[in-house]
């Protein structure tokens, strides 16, 4: 016999309050945590329906694990459940970085943080290099996709833009599927999940249920989401003008982060060195030290890890002390400008091609391209395994004398962190927090 299964509303909103404060693990995990929940645990959608809200999320600029969560509280729930499930994913995570970036300011310069960022940075590392591994085994199946992922990465070391190349990978994966389908085609996703499992109950939206009313696709309704959308950005952004003038630090986060989220295909470890090029080199608002911090602090929060975007604005913000010559509120309001701009579109493009996607609920034609992208996605991440290795183990402001004793912690540090994430599967947090310790233990007896 079946089993029952119901989703009550208010269910749906205590789910989606514990996911905001247990899905680490980066975006792998994070899905795969939703499908467990969803699918297997608590029976609200099917498999293929997960899939194939899956698959339209990994075509999409932005956090794919945020916008999949969208779209499961916008397919239970219509609209206010898919902006309640996407605010509670993020919220946590947002509340406890900007508390973790204001702490980071003012006692960062403590013994005990120092240590604690001396054993976490390679540990970051270590997590960029396991992420990577993990993907390239599920991804580069043929020669062409290693030769993709390859020239992903000579690419970002001669500085090509990011969106050129993953728009040119997108293109070559289309064009070499449609002149040699079976050099390109592959079983390997980066998403595939090892937890499917069947189960005698039938889901509550299931494979052959029928379209829920909310998910039809309408043209006026569309319409309204797209004037919604556009309002929900040029509003707050003509504020930003209309207040600081388009050459203020904060008109400048907002715009360049708009821009990031229309062009982050293949998720945060992909998009990471975009961001950190910009915001470390182009203009300058960080430092390279504080971005390897900011991204450390990042690891340890649940949500989407771009979320280190929160702590980029904050920090840029308050070196800047531009909002009532109070450096706190200035990071403070900078880090909500770029959480906003960054997450804002990954709401609207839930909402308006969501019920698109429902109607058709055919498969998606453009699994060559994203193949494509997601070969150079394998490139891209090697590049920034290499770029914090290089600072970790070689920092620039590090006194020579003790340069090598550094070195020799740090790698040990790294190389043990990615044996342990790699071959024995141990979670982000645990290895992080000895890492951590360890740190403490090791700039207490100057040993690093």
């Amino acid at each position: 016999m079946q089993n029952t299964v119901n989703a009550s509303f208010k269910e749906a909103i205590l789910f989606w309050i514990k996911l905001g404060f247990i899905s680490f693990g980066g975006p792998a995990g994070q899905i795969s945590t939703v499908h467990h929940e969803l699918v297997n645990k608590k029976h609200w959608i099917s498999e293929k329906r997960f899939l194939h809200a899956l698959n339209y999320c990994m075509i999409l600029p932005g956090p794919e694990a945020l916008q999949l969560v969208i779209y499961m509280g916008w397919l239970l729930h219509r609209t206010l459940g898919g902006i309640i499930a996407g605010v509670l994913f993020i919220f946590p995570a947002l509340l406890l970085l900007i508390l973790l970036s204001m702490m980071y300011v003012v006692y960062g310069h403590s013994p005990i943080i120092e240590g604690i960022f001396l054993g976490i940075k390679p540990a970051v590392t270590a997590i960029v290099i396991a992420a990577g591994y993990r993907i390239s085994k599920k991804i580069l199946k043929k020669p062409i996709h290693f030769a993709i992922a390859l020239a992903a990465l000579l690419a970002m070391q001669f500085n090509i833009p990011y969106p050129i190349i993953i728009i040119g990978a997108g293109i070559l994966g289309f064009l070499v599927s449609q002149i040699k389908p079976e050099w390109m085609n592959s079983n390997g996703s980066a998403h595939s999940s090892k937890e499917s499992i069947q189960s005698s109950a039938r889901a509550l939206i299931d494979d052959d249920s029928d379209q829920l009313p909310h998910t039809n696709f309408k043209i006026k309704p569309f319409f309204i989401i797209l004037a919604v959308s556009f309002l929900a950005f040029a509003l707050p952004f003509g504020a930003l003008l209309a207040f600081f003038g388009p050459q203020h630090l904060f008109t400048e986060l907002a715009w360049f982060f708009t821009k990031a989220a229309l062009l982050t295909f293949g998720g945060a470890y992909a998009v990471l060195p975009y961001v950190f090029q910009a915001a470390v080199e182009n203009f300058q608002w960080l430092t390279t030290a504080q971005m390897m911090d900011g991204l450390a602090l990042g690891e340890t929060t649940p949500g989407p890890l771009i979320i280190v975007v929160t702590y980029i604005g904050f920090i840029a913000s308050y070196s800047h002390a531009l909002l009532m010559d109070s450096p706190i509120l200035a990071g403070i309001f900078g880090g909500l400008v770029v959480s906003w701009f960054t997450f804002m579109p990954s709401f609207c493009f839930i909402f308006l091609g969501g019920p698109f996607i429902e109607s058709t609920r055919s498969e998606l034609k453009l699994m060559p391209i994203l193949n494509g992208i997601t070969c150079a996605v394998v490139g891209v991440i090697a590049n920034l395994a290499i770029f914090f290795a290089i600072h970790t183990l070689f920092p620039d402001d590090l006194n020579p004398l003790v340069q090598h004793e550094h070195l020799i912690f740090a790698l040990s540090i790294m190389v043990v962190a990615s044996i342990a994430i790699i071959k024995y599967t141990q979670s982000i947090m645990r290895v992080l927090l000895v890492c951590g310790f360890l740190g403490v233990l090791a700039h207490y007896f100057n040993v690093h």
